[in-house]
């Protein structure tokens, strides 16, 4: 951090300019809308939720509910998928030497560090945690998820094949290994859900505990340039 009354380094980069006051107010609706929204799909169901529910809870019209979300269903994944966008990114700003599934597991240790702050800016964390296990008893929101896991996969395993230098068409290793990452994504969200623990501590936890139990079978020296793990 730099001391205060210090002269800026040249060259360095500045605080990005605040928002003005439209797009304040902007944000300020739109999470006023996934508030409301997911504070009705935890409390009343998803289906029996509509978007004039939504709109009359923020109290703002269905009008402009539809200016900020295309269904119920944007505005119920709204906060998930901006944990995977950061997850991505994690993983594609990994080192270039690091195998595959250490890359992956860094990535998702790199997100949860950080994930809890962004969700906050957005929704209380609580209530967002206790919307994902909504998911699992609900078929329309269990559908949609699982629809994005497969389209997050097949995103994440094209960026390990390209870190890896690798033809994600012709060999299939990428794609493997992030199915087996992703099948214990989803085995340990069912049992964090099952056992009621609403934490982003407790899914971690139990995350990192079910890997520890995969990882030996999968970690490897993928490609001939990198030497061997000490």
């Amino acid at each position: 951090m730099r001391p205060a009354g210090t002269a800026q380094p040249a060259g360095a980069a500045h605080p990005a300019p605040r928002p003005g006051l439209r797009e304040r107010k902007k944000r300020r609706t739109r999470d006023a809308l996934l508030r409301a929204a997911l504070e009705l799909f935890t409390a009343r169901g998803y289906e029996r939720t509509t978007v004039d529910d939504i709109a009359e809870a923020a109290d703002v019209s269905q009008r402009t509910f539809f200016r900020y979300f295309a269904s119920k269903e944007e505005a119920a994944f709204f906060v998930s998928r901006l944990a995977e966008a950061r997850f991505v990114d994690a993983v594609r700003a990994r080192p270039p030497g690091e195998p595959p599934l250490e890359a992956l597991r860094q990535s998702l240790a790199e997100s949860w560090a950080s994930i809890g702050e962004a969700i906050e800016q957005l929704v209380p964390l609580e209530l967002h945690m206790r919307f994902y296990q909504v998911i699992e008893t609900t078929p329309a929101l269990l559908a949609a998820h699982l629809r994005r896991a497969t389209e997050l996969e097949e995103e994440i395993a094209r960026v390990i094949a390209e870190r890896e230098g690798l033809d994600v068409d012709a060999d299939p290793r990428p794609r493997v290994v992030v199915a087996v990452f992703g099948a214990v994504m989803r085995v340990t969200e069912r049992i964090w859900s099952a056992r009621g623990e609403a934490t982003l501590g407790a899914l971690r936890d139990l995350t990192a505990a079910y890997l520890d139990q995969v990882e030996p079978a999968l970690t490897g020296n993928w490609r001939r340039d990198r030497p061997p793990s000490a």
